[in-house]
């Protein structure tokens, strides 16, 4: 039940990411003077349509995840008064990237709305933030298993239990609790525990460092949850820095991935064994670190939803930017693959006719369906 309320969530989510997308291509074309014929919000077939008072079809289709704006004249090369064609350079410019312009001001927003409320997850090394109006909020150091026969086997700590201190100094980190284990070694200090909303106080013999072995001085995993970052007058400085560290990030990630893809594609085709083991394991890492919709819908956003509302709405605005990342590449169909298009014709002073457009954007759209296609098998095979 909980697996299906955080899909249901995460697909309102993406559906008014992308509403809102194509709500910026909209206004910016209607701003150039563009006749804006249809405005719809997932993929044909259509579900059901509307027209609007001033004269653009409304329409909800049955494929949810996605949508488009239709112009009048939607190709480079048509001409008449009101087709996107006719708009200048600048105005397509303009109408091509404001979707994404949406998806990365909607993430900047939730950033700081999060840094003035419920905290910004830590996530990068040199994740930004402004130190003087900055409050660092750290998760409690938490058990996450315990090994038998251990110390903390013998103290009564559980799986769960939150270590507040040792031998009487704080605990703030899973790294400052092992070095303060490791310096106590062969000691019996007192540890400070929480255990549901209760305190517990208790003496664990630490192991020496002659059977410390795999188990540590305390015989415990450990986890902790982020780090949040609060701020208050430099909220939206962090909102919008935040916002461009994790665009590059994603950026990287989408390079990396797209190295791992090619360089395992062309090992599996080797005649060495090894090469080809190697291959597998380059295709491994690049199915891992992606996500279709069956990835977001059936464990990302249910894990998140999970967390809390602050879990959230981070993922919502990791989500947003991600779309405005995507979509700006320079792929045929995305819209920076268009702006590219337009662009290098204009360079070549070559005329885009509408059937050389068609196809250049069909092609895009065919590769990126394909790639939709493997993810979704990959999203599947996850959960078997």
């Amino acid at each position: 039940m909980e697996i299906l309320v955080g899909a249901v969530i995460g697909l309102i989510i993406l559906i008014l990411l992308v509403a809102l997308h194509e709500f910026g291509h909209a206004f910016a074309a209607l701003k150039s003077g563009v006749v804006v014929e249809e405005f719809a919000i997932g993929f044909p077939p259509r579900a059901w349509a509307k027209k609007l008072k001033n004269g653009i079809l409304f329409s909800l289709n049955w494929l949810p995840l996605g949508g488009f704006v239709r112009f009048q004249g939607e190709y480079d090369a048509a001409d008449k008064k009101g087709d996107y064609g006719a708009a200048s350079y600048l105005q397509k410019t303009i109408i091509l990237l404001a979707g994404v312009a949406i998806n990365w001001v909607v993430a900047a927003l939730i950033i700081t709305v999060l840094a003035w409320v419920g905290g910004v997850p830590k996530l990068l090394p040199n994740q930004f933030f402004v130190q003087s109006d900055t409050t660092i909020a750290r998760q409690p150091v938490e058990v996450t298993a315990v090994v038998e026969d251990s110390p903390a086997d013998a103290a009564g700590l559980e799986e769960g239990d939150k270590v507040l201190s040792l031998g009487g100094e704080d605990v703030t980190s899973t790294t400052q609790l092992a070095d303060e284990t490791e310096a106590r070694g062969g000691e019996t200090v007192p540890l400070v525990y929480e255990r549901g909303e209760t305190e517990y106080t208790t003496e664990v013999m630490l192991n020496t460092e002659g059977d410390a072995g795999d188990e540590g001085y305390l015989g415990t995993a450990l986890g902790q949850r982020q780090e949040l970052l609060y701020a208050t007058w430099s909220a939206p400085i962090v909102g919008v820095v935040t916002t461009a560290q994790f665009s590059w990030e994603t950026l990287v990630g989408i390079k990396d991935l797209a190295v791992s893809a090619a360089e395992g594609a062309v090992q599996r085709l080797s005649f060495d064994e090894q090469t080809r083991e190697e291959g597998k394991e380059n295709l491994g890492t690049a199915a891992e670190g992606v996500a279709g919709p069956i990835g977001i819908l059936g464990v990302i956003f249910p894990a998140a939803a999970e967390g809390g509302l602050a879990n959230l709405l981070f993922l919502t605005a990791i989500i947003s930017l991600t779309l405005a990342v995507m979509n700006i590449l320079p792929i045929p169909a995305l819209d920076g693959g268009r702006w590219l298009t337009m662009t290098v014709f204009r360079l070549l002073q070559k005329p885009l006719t509408k059937e050389r457009e068609e196809t250049i954007q069909g092609i895009g759209f065919l590769v990126i369906l394909s790639l939709i296609i493997v993810i979704t098998f990959a999203d599947i095979g996850k959960f078997f």
